[in-house]
């Protein structure tokens, strides 16, 4: 047998190339069911990274509230002697752990061994001859006030939470958006014929005259200017300049050609200008 061959005496370091068939006792951690026989040298845990709390409190004036509710003491009369003794066992807990936080509540117990001394002390009557005031009151209205506050939180905090309680629903909806054009009604049409009159007397002339005029001829005048765009304004089918007569046929050719279902009157939005056109696309 060779001396490399031999065993590894008892308590003799072995080397590092050489890995045991079984691990069980050996390894110093399992990571992913595989064995760890060392652990690694740029493996940082901070010396604060787990902490254990008995009891949770939100600041001192919370933990002062507890140790009164907690042994049913009038808040109007504390004992302070026995709870600035549990206030200061509950410091010397928290003091080894977290000294930042054991200073606001050391801050407390020397406001509460203050109050006591100045409860032992005596105290002399007020100049007006009344009761001297308890030294407990400011305390006693700061815990009230806390009390308070912490009780509306819960009644909040018990109401329903979208995302806590409940979720929304969504639905989608598919739906195809279609602009609706507001229809014109014959106030808004009588209001523009009166328009048109009032322009058309400023032209008026004073020369009688017969003229013939056709309620078709304008009719076909008026499909032939809309032939070639899509849209003209109301007033611009009138011509006031040819008087009173030629605004009459025009607004009657108008209405003839609406009845039949050839053109259309529109307006963009309430009290907005109308708008004559096609009611079929030309060919």
């Amino acid at each position: 047998m060779s001396e490399s061959d031999a065993p590894a005496l008892d308590g003799a370091p072995q080397r590092a190339d050489s890995v045991p068939d079984t691990v069980d006792g050996l390894a110093v951690a399992r990571l992913y069911g595989q064995p760890l026989f060392e652990l690694p040298q740029d493996l940082y845990i901070p010396p604060d990274a787990l902490e254990v709390f008995l009891e949770a409190f939100e600041g001192p004036l919370d933990l002062l509230l507890y140790l009164i509710r907690r042994q049913h003491f009038n808040i109007l009369d504390i004992p302070l002697a026995q709870v600035t003794g549990q206030y200061l066992e509950y410091i010397e807990q928290i003091r080894h752990s977290n000294l930042e936080l054991a200073a606001e509540y050391l801050l407390m117990a020397a406001m509460l061994i203050e109050i006591k001394s100045r409860m032992l002390l005596p105290r002399p009557p007020a100049a007006d001859g009344a009761e001297p005031e308890d030294p407990r009151a400011e305390l006693v209205r700061r815990l009230l006030e806390y009390e308070r506050i912490k009780l509306a939180a819960r009644d909040l905090d018990a109401l329903p939470q979208a995302g806590r309680d409940f979720w929304r629903v969504q639905v989608a909806v598919e739906r195809s958006a279609r602009s609706l054009l507001p229809e014109v009604d014959v106030d808004e049409l009588r209001a523009a014929w009166a328009d048109v009159l009032k322009r058309a007397r400023l032209h008026a002339r004073h020369q009688i005259s017969r003229e013939q005029i056709s309620v078709r001829e304008i009719m076909s005048q008026v499909l032939r200017r809309l032939h070639d765009r899509r849209f003209a304004e109301f007033q611009d089918l009138f011509e006031p300049a040819r008087g009173t007569s030629h605004a009459v046929v025009t607004f009657i050719a108008l209405l003839e050609l609406a009845r039949e279902g050839l053109v259309g009157i529109t307006q963009a939005e309430p009290y907005a200008p109308l708008y004559v056109r096609l009611a079929y696309t030309p060919s």
